[in-house]
């Protein structure tokens, strides 16, 4: 899977699911401040991510995900 089709699948789900508006999917938006995901939301977004790439994360991926661009790379490392 290209890193593109990564951004697409990640901005969709955040946009449908999450009601995320287009214009905050910046690579560098902090997922939480600028975003605006709180913790139950990152419970929701593992559900989504496994739904969609087939990959589990666990809570010590996100230890270094703070943002977007952050989190494309986990997916894209976690897909590797």
């Amino acid at each position: 899977m290209t890193k593109q089709t990564i951004i697409e699948k990640i901005n969709d789900f955040l946009i449908e699911d999450f009601e995320v508006g287009e214009e905050e999917l910046e690579p560098n938006a902090n997922l939480k401040d600028t975003i605006g995901l709180d913790s139950l939301d990152f419970v929701d977004l593992v559900v989504a991510v496994e739904s969609n790439f087939g990959v589990k994360l666990v809570g010590e991926d996100f230890v270094n995900v703070i943002t977007l661009q952050d989190f494309y790379n986990l997916i894209e490392r976690k897909l590797d």
